[in-house]
């Protein structure tokens, strides 16, 4: 089933998303300075292709520096990007077909508003 909902996904919201992720991800690694914001984009792509069968899970060894991180994301991005996911999420869910799509991007609004310090793992059946 997981299989089947990540293709539907894929299709019709995956791969944009995918694209502006890794865009995203692309342009923080251009600017040294960014480079941690790039990576978190790159993980963020991955998952945002492929979200069913896999959970978000806090990495145990960030620290301080993930925090600020994600202070500075948030203001930045963060805000911008859980605002499109959460208007996304309540158009998927007016069918009934949408709801597994719209519990996906209600999954993606944590990781979006704070990417730093999080480790993306395949949930176990």
């Amino acid at each position: 089933m997981r299989t089947l909902l990540n293709i539907i996904w894929f299709l019709f919201s995956g791969l944009w998303l995918w694209l502006a992720y890794a865009l995203a991800g692309l342009i923080c690694c251009l600017l040294i300075v960014t480079i941690p914001w790039g990576v978190a984009s790159f993980r963020l792509a991955s998952y945002a292709a492929w979200p069913f069968g896999r959970d978000v899970v806090e990495k145990p060894t960030s620290g301080v520096f993930s925090l600020l991180g994600n202070v500075i994301w948030i203001l930045v991005a963060g805000w911008w990007i859980a605002l499109t996911h959460i208007a996304t999420g309540i158009a998927l869910c007016l069918t009934i077909v949408g709801i597994p799509m719209a519990v996906a991007n209600f999954k993606l609004i944590p990781v979006a508003l704070m990417p730093l310090g999080k480790e993306i793992v395949t949930r176990r059946l």
